[in-house]
């Protein structure tokens, strides 16, 4: 029952859906600024990451954790989900291990179109 959204009340579950979209949001603005400050891009990577993933969490509070993850890997938008998991991994590979900033700050915006994707196979026929 703990994985299922039922066991919250509606507003609790808003109000975290809320707090953690706000955190992600915060997280990937506050990467942003990081950005231009010497050695930034580390944290910008990171808290850019951890952004996306915050605001994607968010929606675990709204749907709960398990039909979340069904309608991640739904065929419709497995492919979707697919790349944008590949690129929230490849941002921290390429700061973290491979040192490679350019690459970095590529595999980020390809990060944030891969979210924008993810997002519209939501909206019916927005894709």
């Amino acid at each position: 029952k703990v994985l299922d959204a039922s066991t919250l009340s509606f507003g609790t579950r808003v109000r975290w859906f809320a707090i953690c979209f706000v955190a992600g949001i915060v997280c990937s603005i506050l990467g942003t600024a990081l950005l231009w400050l010497p050695k930034g891009i580390k944290l910008f990577a990171l808290f850019y990451t951890l952004g996306n993933i915050a605001a994607l969490a968010s929606t675990c509070f709204l749907m709960g954790p398990l039909k979340q993850l069904k309608a991640m890997f739904e065929p419709k938008r497995l492919v979707a989900t697919l790349v944008m998991l590949l690129f929230l991994v490849l941002t921290l590979c390429a700061v973290f291990w491979w040192n490679k900033k350019g690459l970095a700050v590529l595999f980020c915006i390809l990060q944030f179109l891969a979210m924008t994707w993810y997002s519209l196979s939501y909206i019916p026929f927005a894709r």
